[in-house]
Parts: C-alpha cells; structure tokens; sequence
C-alpha cells in the first residue's frame, strides 16, 4: 500500500468525531514540539517558538514564529474536522415496536442517506461529567458494533429502486437492540469515561460507520473511507506545515469544527478563533494594532475542502471545460456568486506556488444551471480578511458515508503545502505581488 495512503487511513481511524480529528493533530504537533496555550492564559511567546490552542476540543490553530520579532504576514491553510452524520439526542434511546431499543438521532450535515443503511455503527465524540466539584468534559470512542439503521425490505416497498425519499424521523432511526437494552447506552458512556451514571451531565455524540477505509483499484490507484471530507484536507495541509521552513512569515494552520452546519458557532470559521489568535500573537510579541493590520495585508490562505471528479457514470453533471480527475492534482475552485472565495489574484499566487513545487492543478466549477456547495474560506475573511484560494482533492461520492479519491492526490497536497508553508507575500501594491 501507498505510504502516505496508509498514514492517512490511520489517520482517519483515530478520528471518528471531530473532537477526536482535533486531539489526533494536536498529538501529531506535541510530538513535533509545539507548546498547547490556552485562550483564558496570557501568552508569552518566543521568536522561533512554536504553539497551537484548541477551542471547544474541536477546533485548533496551530502556528510557528518567525526568527525575526514580528512575522511580516500570516500563511495560513484552513480546513474542517467535521463531516455529515447522525448527532445523538440528549434523551438518547426509546422502545420501540414493543421489541427494540432505538436510538434517537438528528441529522447534522448534507448526508447521503441511503449509504448509512445496514452498516454496523459506532458512537464517537463528547461526554461531559461532574467531577470533583468541576463540569469536565471527557472524549469517547464506543468502537464497537453497536448501531444498525435497518433499511426496508423490496417486499414492503417496491419502489425502493426508484427515485426514493428518506424521512429523518422515520427512515433513518438506529436500532441498539432488544427493548431489553433500553437505557443501556447512558450506562455504556459511564463506563468509558469511569463514571456513575448520575454523574453524566451531557453529551455530544454523533454516529460514524465501522467500515474501515481501504486503497483498491486495478493499480492500487483509489482510496476510500469515511470522512475523506475533509479530513484528507486536514492530513495533507497537517503534514505540509509540520514540513515547512519558514523565517519571514508566520504558518498558521486551522481546522476549524462545523463547516457541514454553516460554521456558525463559537469554534467554527465565522467565529472569532482564528482573529483572536493572531491578535494574541501580535501583542504578546509586542507589536500594535496597526502591525497586525499591516500583517494580515501581507497575508494569504488556502481554504482546503475537498472538490467534486467528475463521475463515471455520470459525467454530464460537470461543466464540459471543468472536469477534475482523481490523481490528477490539487483543483482550484471557483464560482462566480463568490460561494468559494477564489479570484484572479489567489488563483495565480497559489498557481505559481504549486509550479514552483512542481505540483499538477486543475479547476473546477459548477454546471451555469446547476448549485454547488460552499467551504469556510469566504465565512473565514468576515472575521479575517486577507487574499484567499478555495481548493480540493478530486472525489467522489461526496457525503456519502464512504467516499472515494485519488491515492495520489494526498501526495500532491502534502507537497503543495510545504510549498505555501515556506514561503512569504510580499505586497506592492494593491493587485501587485511578490512570492518569497
């Protein structure tokens, strides 16, 4: 198998939730060095240092000081620890038919529904406790086989194969066995984080399919998995920057939680996580108001989530001049109605970025008569706003619970980010710039 295919399916596995996605990068930057800070902490910072801080255990930034005693700007590489799936409900389970324990769910996120049927599923994510005197918030990974969403049999639905709906409420509803069961789950959580029942204060804890991820194809040239969106995007932009050498400008790596919900919230890209790091970052190297500002003119970032290839079977849902391949490289994205944030001007920086690292790019945009999707780059520069490049990996089966790429591509990414990750922008103007 691919080494780096490996890497990112063991990767993967280690992130079942996005709290988990946050904690398996952390433990990557721990072993690389990097210092945790806390936001309720001031922060005292050393030229060359480098850091990372979480907010909610689900969304972290990561950065590396330049030699120099302020950066000249900001490279920064955005990406998602979320994907779509099934948030169980604080009231978790119920009897059903007289003869089974449900678990109750909602769903978060723009699933494919279908794909979640007659999979063995587990629950990963949360769980927040009294503990001497303190409300302490434990991860958990259940990893075991212990959900099943049964779907109906032809016999009792015969138009099954045919244009089908699903109902959240009624369709899409696990089953954790017996009604012998019910309540068994609270127990279960209990258990895993060492605690009484009465103890468990609260939870968020959402679904995800056992399925393990695997490399196929005649040449070995495919690898699929859950949550490839957008957790390869996480991989390769993690990797990147651990890789990178930098003395002028300041990496900055954020993964940001809640992407799949419009990132709305206190860790998503809307919030002001990543504004209040940098802020934090220039004071506490003793720089002012105006130095952040001028920093962040001199600033870029790449917003990674993970495009659309186009589809085998069905190829005309892709614009006839806009057809990304898997493993054929990183695809610029680009949309008129600014859903993706992608401009002339980051379209060529990042392009001479990824010629200069001799990586292969493509692009993408939507059919003129059909919808697309957006990412976390355009909500990111309401809260800082800078020069950015919407970019992905080519897949398929987007949202599926299972969903497909190129096993080349992790590669290509990995290495256009060392790239980005080491070098600086230079501003000469409005519309005039220089790559370092």
């Amino acid at each position: 198998m691919n080494t780096c295919a490996s890497d990112l399916l063991t990767f993967i596995k280690k992130s079942p939730s996005a709290y988990h996605t946050v904690r398996a990068v952390s433990d990557e930057l721990k072993a690389a060095g990097f210092t945790e800070l806390s936001e309720g902490d001031a922060w005292h910072l050393t030229a060359g240092g480098k850091y990372y801080v979480t907010r909610n255990l689900s969304s972290v930034v990561a950065f590396t000081l330049p030699e120099a005693t302020l950066p000249c700007g900001f490279m920064i590489a955005a990406a998602h620890s979320d994907s779509p799936s099934f948030k169980i409900k604080e009231i978790s389970d119920s009897e059903v038919a007289g003869s089974y324990t449900r678990i109750n769910v909602e769903r978060y996120g723009g699933m494919l529904c279908s794909t979640w049927f007659d999979r063995p599923l587990s629950a990963a994510g949360k769980v927040t406790v009294a503990e001497n005197g303190k409300v302490v918030s434990h991860l958990v990974d259940l990893d075991a086989d212990l959900f099943m969403i049964p779907s109906v049999a032809i016999h009792m639905n015969r138009n099954a194969n045919e244009g089908a709906s699903y109902n959240a409420a009624s369709d899409m509803q696990p089953i954790a066995g017996t009604a012998a069961v019910k309540g068994g789950l609270k127990a279960k959580l209990a258990e895993a984080v060492g605690a009484t029942e009465d103890a468990v204060l609260a939870t968020d804890l959402f679904l995800y399919p056992r399925t393990e991820g695997c490399v196929w194809g005649l040449q070995n040239e495919f690898v699929s998995s859950p949550r490839l969106d957008d957790l390869q995007c996480v991989y390769g932009a993690l990797n990147g920057f651990l890789q990178a050498n930098n003395r002028k400008a300041m990496p900055v790596l954020f993964v940001a939680d809640n992407e799949e919900v419009g990132s709305s919230t206190k860790q998503g890209a809307a919030s002001t996580f990543l504004y209040d790091v940098l802020v934090c970052v220039i004071e506490a190297l003793g720089g002012s108001p105006a130095d952040y500002r001028r920093a962040v003119a001199r600033s870029f970032m790449v917003s990674a989530d993970n495009a659309h290839a186009v589809h085998p079977n069905h190829p005309e849902y892709a614009d006839p001049n806009h057809r990304p391949e898997m493993n054929k490289g990183i695809v610029i994205k680009h949309n008129a109605g600014q859903r993706y944030t992608t401009d002339s001007v980051s379209s060529a920086i990042f392009t001479a970025i990824c010629r200069k690292a001799d990586v292969p790019l493509q692009h993408f945009t939507n059919r003129p008569d059909m919808a697309g999707g957006s990412t976390l780059g355009n909500i990111a520069n309401t809260q800082v706003s800078l020069n950015t490049v919407d970019i992905g990996l080519p897949q398929l089966a987007m949202h599926s619970c299972y969903e497909t790429a190129g096993v080349k591509d992790t590669d290509y990414l990995m290495k256009a980010m060392t790239a980005f990750f080491s070098s600086s922008l230079r501003m000469d103007a409005d519309g005039v710039y220089g790559i370092e």
